[in-house]
């Protein structure tokens, strides 16, 4: 970056504060992750440049020829990954992902039933603030009171009282398998089709270590970072007899020129996912979320459902007499980041929360193992215990620096 360094210092002295930033944090943000330098080399590529309204040789705009080329890579290699008809590498994000479908496959007004935001679904699936509560009229499904897992009976009651026409199956902050296989019943009963969300678990329906929702979901939507380890982004799967209006949707429906650098960085991150490697990550993802949330309940905290069978996991703070944001705060002081999260039927609202969604894919992609989230989770609890004490947080974050260290991050950026 050593053009960027002469012409705008302010904005090189802010990236290179994010690299140091990041490689001595424990990054446990269920949504984040740390992406391949190569695709930090696509994405920051001269493909930035080129306006490319339309699809692969079908454009608006003439010299795409060499943006076709990325784009029909990363297509087809998803296809590959997934075993879906159609795909749309295009939206700019997941929500918008799931924007293009609504808008395709709805009219305002018409009913979908989805996850409530309290139980672990995302603001796209129904938050009155987001296009989505807005537009739509969204009924809301939860999770069991005694196991904290989806009620599929209730899923099922719900949508035979309210005939949804669209049913969504995905989440935000759950940690238990989703039965895809079981919405598309319920869908069956009452002639709704499926949207399922998987952003958060992709990387792990990639590897076959989740069940996919291909064979079951009329559309199918995630987020190209997360446990896919791409760069931000989005993406819409479906069957081909909706290919034309979901692609219509995204171009020109809700976007107009597709960030042809970030489509590049997709087809990057889409070649890594077809590598054997990419599976021992995935699992390496799960083990270590299996071992934080054991190390976490020895220490008297409780795991929302019991544990977890993905990447993330959700931890009850009551035990400890604190809050979600005073908890996360504390953390952060100790160069330990996490997101406080509602837990279900939760006492606190949204802006304090009594939990904390923690996840793996970030410290797993450094390379850490069962061994550091054990160590992980000691240092957390030391700092839950005591969150006002300043020197537990100082001795914390020493100890935080020096695990960073035994599993370096991009060492090729010399910012």
């Amino acid at each position: 970056m050593h053009c960027l360094k002469t012409m705008d210092p302010q904005v090189y002295k802010a990236i290179a504060a994010e690299v140091k930033r990041e490689r001595n944090t424990i990054d446990l943000i269920a949504s984040e992750n740390f992406t391949h330098p190569a695709i930090l080399e696509a994405q920051g590529s001269v493909m930035t440049n080129k306006y490319a309204e339309g699809y692969p040789s079908a454009r608006w705009y003439d010299g795409c020829e060499y943006v076709d080329v990325a784009e029909n890579l990363a297509r087809d290699r998803a296809k590959k990954i997934f075993g879906a008809e159609h795909i749309n590498v295009q939206p700019h994000s997941g929500t918008q992902a799931n924007m293009a479908v609504y808008f395709a496959m709805l009219k305002p007004g018409d009913t979908v039933l989805a996850m409530d935001l309290a139980c672990g679904g995302h603001l796209s699936h129904g938050h009155r603030q987001n296009f989505s509560g807005k537009y739509f009229n969204i009924v809301s499904y939860g999770v069991n009171k005694e196991d904290e897992r989806i009620d599929y009976n209730e899923v099922e009651s719900l949508a035979l009282k309210h005939k949804p026409k669209m049913i969504l199956a995905g989440a935000s902050a759950y940690s238990r398998v989703i039965d895809f296989a079981q919405f598309r019943r319920i869908a069956d009963k009452v002639g709704a089709f499926i949207l399922a969300d998987i952003a958060h678990i992709a990387g792990l329906i990639a590897c076959k270590l989740h069940p996919s929702p291909v064979p079951h979901a009329e559309f199918v939507t995630t987020t190209t970072h997360k446990t896919l380890r791409g760069p931000r982004g989005g993406m819409i799967m479906c069957r081909k007899e909706f290919a034309k209006k979901i692609d219509s949707e995204v171009f020109p429906g809700i976007q107009g020129g597709p960030l042809m650098h970030a489509i590049a960085a997709k087809a990057v991150a889409f070649k890594l996912a077809l590598e054997p490697e990419f599976k021992d990550y995935q699992k390496s993802i799960i083990a270590n979320a299996k071992r934080l949330a054991s190390e976490l309940q020895k220490r008297g905290l409780r795991i929302v459902s019991g544990g977890t069978d993905n990447h993330l996991l959700l931890v009850d703070l009551r035990a400890k007499k604190i809050n979600g944001k005073e908890a996360a705060s504390s953390l952060h002081k100790a160069n330990i980041v996490v997101n406080k999260n509602l837990i279900p039927f939760d006492p606190l609202g949204a802006r304090l929360t009594s939990g904390l969604r923690l996840g793996t894919p970030s410290v797993s992609a450094r390379g850490m193992k069962e061994d550091e989230m054990t160590q992980i989770a000691c240092l957390m609890d030391g700092v839950l215990s005591s969150c006002e004490d300043k020197k537990t947080i100082e001795m914390t974050k020493q100890e935080v620096v020096k695990l960073t260290k035994k599993f370096p991050l991009y060492k090729e950026l010399t910012a």
